[in-house]
């Protein structure tokens, strides 16, 4: 069970949570890893990873109906350490232009919208692949414990066809290219999240896995 010094992560029934807790475990050895739907076990962890894969329409009823979504709310007003990765982003904000438009969890203020269409490179005008898949650069916007040891434009792997819009620019992390500039990762108190896959960027993603293992807001 995750308990005193345990890591959870969220299973509400979307994407391969399996290689996110195997990463964790490589990562942090002799954290006790979890993979759980039960709201009471994330709330007992001592930190939380929120991933996600698919539509935000389907990701925030399936939270709802689980009471998932107030256990988040509840892990980040305690000030718990909380990583969200790629939907695990995304939810946190607002609203979401997918599906139509969706309430997301309103811990960051903004929204998250689709890639223009076309998408197309600055100074080349070749028109893009949506979604954004593949090995990306990641320049930090600013210092922050999870980013010790990784270095600026560090690649990490990306899959998504919608991107953040923080309503405060202090709340970016780092940001990426592709087609325009976006911001990939986003940081508040004891609340951290990317865009990006950790568990499938190889070296940059273990670090930065390990950092979040080891982190102590302040």
């Amino acid at each position: 069970m995750a308990g005193r010094g345990g890591i959870a992560v969220i299973d509400y029934g979307m994407g391969n949570l399996r290689s996110v807790a195997k990463a964790l475990e490589h990562a942090a050895p002799g954290r006790p890893v979890t993979v759980t739907g039960d709201p009471e076990r994330v709330l007992a962890a001592e930190r939380v990873v929120f991933p996600g894969v698919g539509a935000v329409g389907d990701c925030m009823a399936e939270l709802r109906r689980r009471g998932l979504d107030q256990a988040l709310q509840e892990v980040a007003a305690a000030g718990r350490p909380l990583l969200g990765i790629c939907l695990g982003l995304q939810a946190l904000f607002e609203r979401s232009e997918e599906s139509g438009g969706v309430v997301g969890l309103g811990l960051l203020p903004g929204e998250v919208r689709a890639f223009p269409d076309p998408l197309l490179e600055p100074g080349t005008g070749r028109r893009l692949k949506v979604p954004h898949m593949g090995w990306n650069q990641v320049h930090p916007t600013r210092p922050h414990p999870l980013w010790e040891g990784i270095a600026p434009g560090e690649r990490f792997y990306f899959v998504h066809s919608y991107h953040a819009r923080p309503t405060r620019g202090e709340d970016v992390a780092a940001t990426c290219e592709y087609g325009l500039r976006f911001p990939c990762a986003v940081a508040r108190g004891s609340l951290f999240a990317v865009q990006f896959h950790p568990e499938k960027s190889q070296r940059a993603g273990l670090r930065l896995l390990a950092n979040f293992a080891g982190w102590e807001p302040a």
